[in-house]
């Protein structure tokens, strides 16, 4: 069983949220989905292509997931609902000239007993923060920085203020077909799974997400500390998060 709490927030610098996320508890099934979208695509577009992808992501799950699916098929759904995600935002950045080229991150989490997948496209990222280990990230971004790090000509340290850290290599919308990674966790009771938006990776560390969530106080203010924390640093984007607690 889980507990999520959701945030979004334009930030003090943004003139327009193009974040968007959602959760739903899906009773009849026992699975738990969230997904956390960052748009891109300047002014309604990037807005309309987090949305439309949220909404869309979520529709395909609930329509396909049922109760007693083991690991894979949870893992197929899940590609189904990022392909119809991807196929909606791409056709209807073809309706209008103003949204060509529109597109969105997704990470997204489809839990159920001490499972959970993941799914993510672009640089929106999964953590798992166990009490006893800490905080660890799920996955891995699709980014021209991420790429940098990989073969060690940057460090993680650089890669938060390197000048093309906003780069990403996947996206959904701007392509007709788009590939996601997917990771299977395994969910202890007490263990925190966030996901998150760059707006709140690029002005908080690991371990300070990790302080804010375990050893902050009430858990049920755990958001509201990383967007404070988001806000001392000045929240030159967009910040929204997702966290899920397994009881």
């Amino acid at each position: 069983m889980m507990k999520v709490w959701g945030m979004t927030d334009i930030g003090l610098v943004r003139r327009e949220n193009q974040d968007a996320y959602a959760v739903r508890v899906c009773e009849d099934t026992g699975h738990t989905v969230c997904v956390v979208c960052d748009g891109m695509g300047g002014p309604g577009g990037g807005r309309l292509a987090s949305t439309l992808a949220v909404e869309t992501f979520l529709d395909a799950c609930r329509g396909n997931l049922r109760s007693g699916m083991d690991a894979q098929e949870v893992r197929q759904v899940a590609e189904f609902a990022v392909a119809a995600a991807n196929r909606a935002v791409y056709q209807r950045s073809r309706t209008e000239p103003g949204l060509k080229g529109m597109g969105t991150t997704l990470v997204s989490a489809v839990a159920w007993g001490d499972q959970a997948l993941i799914s993510n496209v672009g640089d929106s990222r999964a953590y798992l923060i166990r009490p006893e280990a800490g905080i660890s990230r799920v996955t891995r971004d699709h980014s021209l920085v991420e790429r940098l790090v990989e073969l060690g000509n940057i460090t993680e340290e650089q890669a938060r203020c390197h000048p093309d850290r906003n780069l990403i290599t996947r996206a959904l919308g701007p392509e007709e077909d788009a590939l996601s990674d997917s990771y299977l966790l395994h969910m202890e009771a007490g263990d925190y799974l966030l996901l998150c938006t760059d707006g709140l990776v690029e002005t908080a560390t690991d371990q300070e997400m990790e302080a804010a969530v375990l050893r902050g106080g009430d858990p049920n203010s755990c958001l509201d500390r990383l967007l404070c924390l988001a806000k001392e640093r000045g929240a030159a984007d967009n910040v929204t998060a997702v966290l899920l607690r397994q009881l």
